[in-house]
């Protein structure tokens, strides 16, 4: 089985940008995990997205989606192919087309975050 490490470098830097804005609450070789500061009726604050090494592929969430399903209306078959569940994008292999588009994605879900007062 290849190494999954370049995959995981290239959703890393899609994700990686938002850090500075948000809150990481890991950051390491096999996983970035963004929180925001916004507090939740809960107490915890609301979850951003995270990059995850898995034994067999790497998992890149995206919570604002789960929030507003609006934000994949016009994604590729081949991008929501990806999709398992609602929120989570698995990729065991680079596809720079797909991060291409993943990347617009996240920079749109971060932009309705920032809308809704969330960041």
């Amino acid at each position: 089985m290849p190494s999954l490490d370049p995959v995981f470098a290239e959703l890393r830097s899609i994700m990686a940008p938002y850090a500075a804005r948000l809150d990481a609450k890991k950051d390491d070789a096999t996983e970035l995990y963004l929180d925001t500061r916004f507090l939740q009726k809960n107490k915890k604050p609301l979850f951003f997205g995270a990059v995850q090494v898995k034994k067999a592929f790497v998992s890149f969430h995206l919570m604002p989606v789960y929030a507003r399903p609006g934000l994949l209306d016009g994604l590729s078959p081949a991008l929501k192919k990806r999709m398992q569940g609602k929120s989570c994008f698995n990729f065991a292999e680079v596809d720079k087309p797909l991060f291409k588009e993943l990347a617009g994605l996240t920079k749109a879900a971060f932009a309705s975050y920032e809308e809704q007062g969330f960041v």
